[in-house]
């Protein structure tokens, strides 16, 4: 927890971007992220796994709540920039907000996408 962690310059920043993260975009000091979901119920499932995946990592991003979406804005006060830490953050929220259980073929199922009845989120 002790160890010194840098800023990223904006050149690095747009390069991690456009390699892993295409949904992510640099704005105002910030990595951020919007995920449409299907309504309130969902918007607070998607805040509850970004919380705790957050909490978890203990790096705790900005979140903007409205009825379908979640807008997460992350960045690291001490250096006051975006380091490794916020894309790793990044990364992790990404890959388990967007996991579906049909595509790995296991014992899950998942949600019933094609059915918007059923459809928490807007999977990009």
């Amino acid at each position: 927890m002790g160890e010194e962690i840098r800023a990223l310059g904006e050149d690095e920043i747009l390069a991690s971007l456009a390699a892993g993260l295409p949904h992510w975009r640099l704005e105002a000091g910030a990595l951020v992220r919007d995920y449409r979901t299907g309504g309130w119920k969902a918007t607070l499932m998607v805040a509850g796994v970004v919380g705790h995946l957050a909490e978890a990592a203990w790096h705790h991003p900005e979140l903007e709540l409205c009825w379908d979406r979640v807008r997460v804005r992350l960045s690291t006060h001490s250096p006051r920039g975006i380091t490794a830490r916020d894309f790793a953050l990044a990364r992790k929220i990404e890959e388990v907000v967007h996991w579906q259980p049909a595509r790995e073929g296991g014992a899950l199922e998942g949600t019933p996408n094609a059915d918007d009845r059923f459809r928490y989120i807007r999977y990009d």
